[in-house]
């Protein structure tokens, strides 16, 4: 089942255990405004070539629509939409006054060269600059992008509309960034896995854990938990895995990627295949990659008894009805990776008062909006009798209803 399937199922199901108005529900459903654009750039040769850009906006009734903008090669309009409507239910999740919205161009940016995605950038800027803003939707990084790739859209923008730092979130700290950001979903992770933990009488210190992805995320989550005395038993991304049963120094990991590009040769650990990391010993299972990872073929090897959904829509729908009936607890994306939106919402709020906060305040909030939506959730799960995800379903869909009622969508 693709993305934009399993997220309009979960919230099929949330409307149902909520009791929705069906016209309520199908209103909800459909996107804002959907934007498709051709942006053309000459190569560093010469030659001319073209790459489609889309922006999802998919709800703004508690606020500006907020989202990443990704460079992969299999950004599609369908993906694009579900991650937009997921943001929906994230922000409403974390209580932060925004809507959905997700972007992306269709390009393979290790392909291109630093002038040619600066190039890219620009012009998809150019194309959508009147249709993002402060109080409108304000872009992200997101796979693919990063510091460098806002600090452009804000160049591109403040062109046409003044100088705008809170337009973008996820900037270098130099132009406006938030102290913070770089580890905000990562540390969110953690925050979220502490307070799960904490419900069941367990701590990060006394159990192991498995990491698929060592990107921005998998890193950060790695070594937060290293350093509260978690033990991260194995660890994969694209370049291959690695596994010590003792428990793999992470800051060594990290100097070794650093260095070599690569997991792959760690003198701290075994080597094992990537393709066995899912169904390792475990406690606690965090994928950090890509989408769709935990399928009906693999879900019943899995043993870890936790899994925090640190990558978006990780598991789909058939391995979430395994993974259930076998006892595992899952943690759903729409909560546990919601950290690093959570600190754009610290940024943006930063760039709009021009008072910046101590790194140590954006942690402590950030502690904060975590620990208080698991508990929301929770009382949502009680009164629904329902599990974590869809519990976290009707808490996000029940406020973006209740503003897009009292706001009179009917009128």
């Amino acid at each position: 089942m693709n993305a934009l399937a399993a997220t309009s199922r979960n919230f099929r199901n949330a409307a149902r255990i909520l009791g929705l108005d069906s016209k309520l529900e199908r209103s909800l459903l459909i996107p804002f405004r959907e934007i498709k654009v051709e942006c053309t750039i000459p190569k560093d040769d010469g030659s001319l070539v073209s790459y489609v850009g889309f922006r999802v906006q998919h709800d703004n009734a508690r606020g500006p629509m907020k989202g990443g903008i990704r460079y992969h090669p299999e950004v599609d309009p369908d993906e694009v939409n579900a991650l937009a409507q997921l943001m929906t239910w994230k922000t409403a999740v974390a209580d932060i006054p925004y809507g959905g919205a997700k972007g992306g161009i269709g390009c393979s940016p290790k392909e291109l060269s630093n002038s040619e995605l600066e190039r890219l950038t620009r012009v998809f800027t150019q194309k959508i600059h009147d249709l993002i803003g402060i109080h409108t939707d304000i872009p992200a990084p997101d796979m693919g992008t990063n510091a460098q790739t806002m600090a452009w859209i804000l160049d591109e923008y403040s062109k046409f509309h003044g100088h705008s730092p809170a337009v973008v979130t996820g900037k270098p700290i130099d132009l406006g960034g938030s102290l913070g950001r770089e580890a905000a979903t990562g540390r969110g992770v953690v925050y979220a896995t502490e307070a799960l933990l904490a419900e069941h009488g367990q701590a990060i210190r006394d159990l192991t854990f498995v990491i698929q992805g060592f990107g921005n995320v998998g890193s950060w989550a790695a070594r937060l938990i290293h350093e509260r005395g978690g033990k991260v038993i194995a660890v994969s991304d694209i370049t291959g895995a690695v596994k010590n049963a003792d428990g793999i120094d992470i800051h060594k990991l990290s100097a070794h990627k650093d260095k070599t590009g690569s997991l792959k040769d760690f003198d701290g650990g075994d080597s094992m295949e990537p393709s066995e990391l899912l169904a390792h010993e475990c406690d606690v299972l965090i994928p950090c990659a890509l989408g769709g990872v935990l399928k009906r073929e693999n879900a019943a090897d899995v043993k870890a008894k936790f899994i925090i959904e640190a990558a978006n829509h990780p598991t789909d729908p058939e391995a979430d009805e395994i993974l259930s009936k076998r006892g595992v607890t899952i943690l759903p994306d729409i909560y546990a990776n919601s950290g690093g939106v959570t600190v754009s919402y610290f940024e943006w709020v930063q760039n709009i008062q021009g008072f910046m906060w101590e790194e140590d305040k954006v942690n402590n909030e950030l502690r904060r909006y975590m620990i208080r939506a698991f508990h929301n959730i929770k009382g949502m799960c009680q009164t629904h009798n329902c599990n974590l995800r869809m519990g976290a379903f009707t808490l996000g869909v029940n406020r973006v209803a209740r503003a897009t009622t009292l706001r009179g969508w009917e009128a």
